[in-house]
């Protein structure tokens, strides 16, 4: 079961396209913002959001595959920036839950209703940090 909402979209513009304002223009902001963050990893549909970057995972279990390092996702009620990253054993975007009081935080995600709900400086940090260290990220 994909938990991932579908989408038509081929590449991103198509994707932003398909949003409707104002929710259009934010995800346009933070698509940018994101770019400009992390400018080497490229951006690309994957499940359904904007994906940058790409890494291949291998957990114990021995599942394994390929993902990105940071998504963006337009969901019903929110925007989701997942920040795949973990540092010193936590998951990025988790040790940063108090630095976004008006968002909802998961172990990779941040959920908010729109940019002027999140500090984006600590998003750009948080974004740069994953770019240094993926989730999952094993060396073979």
């Amino acid at each position: 079961m994909n938990m991932f909402k579908p989408t038509s979209a081929k590449t991103p513009e198509e994707y932003i396209d398909l949003i409707a304002e104002p929710r259009k223009s934010e995800i346009i902001k933070l698509h940018k913002f994101i770019q400009k963050c992390i400018p080497n990893l490229k951006p690309h549909i994957l499940y359904g959001m904007i994906g940058y970057g790409s890494y291949h995972y291998k957990y114990a279990s021995g599942r394994e595959g390929e993902w990105s390092v940071v998504l963006l996702a337009s969901q019903k009620n929110y925007i989701s920036v997942y920040v795949c990253g973990v540092k010193d054993g936590k998951y990025i975007a988790e040790a940063h839950k108090k630095d976004f009081p008006k968002a909802s935080i998961g172990k990779s995600c941040i959920r908010f209703k729109k940019i002027d709900d999140i500090d984006v400086k600590v998003l750009e940090k948080i974004i740069k940090e994953s770019e240094k260290s993926p989730l999952g990220y094993s060396k073979t």
